[in-house]
């Protein structure tokens, strides 16, 4: 017998020892790579709320709509303050995300959801950018949801 042939069930063993509880391969896939598109988008969706919401601070004139005309009426002031945090939360959470922190795949969903009403109610002030970033959120929700077992090693 070759020692080939006597490697392949050892092989083979080492190949199941892989596989996590309920049957589930907890080996990386190329799927991965969602997570990380998924991150990267999060950072870029928090950066550009954060630009919202300095805007939405210095400068009332700059959206299409006054503030009373918004979907929630409450003053730019307040609307900036909430795109602010919204924007620091997105780029943690996207940062979390790329360092396969398992915490921030839940974080990712619960932003990505708020992150889509506050945009759904700001859609009248900005309704280019809001409606990006409403189908940004939804491809985020889909990466973490469907392809989030698939990250290297969850922490």
């Amino acid at each position: 017998m070759s020692s080939a042939s006597q490697s392949l069930p050892e092989a083979n063993w080492q190949a199941e020892a892989h596989v996590g509880a309920y049957g589930y391969d907890d080996r990386p896939t190329g799927w991965a790579s969602w997570i990380t598109f998924a991150g990267v988008m999060l950072v870029l969706i928090g950066l550009l709320s954060a630009m919202e919401g300095v805007t939405a601070l210095v400068n009332d004139d700059f959206y299409v709509v006054r503030a009373d005309a918004l979907l929630v009426a409450v003053g730019f002031t307040t609307w900036g303050w909430v795109h602010l945090v919204l924007g620091v939360v997105g780029i943690v959470t996207g940062a979390g995300l790329m360092r396969g922190v398992r915490l921030a795949r839940v974080v990712a969903v619960v932003f990505a959801v708020v992150s889509a009403l506050v945009h759904l109610a700001f859609l009248p002030a900005y309704p280019v950018w809001s409606t990006l970033v409403i189908a940004f959120d939804v491809v985020v929700i889909y990466a973490v949801t469907v392809h989030g077992q698939e990250v290297a090693s969850p922490r």
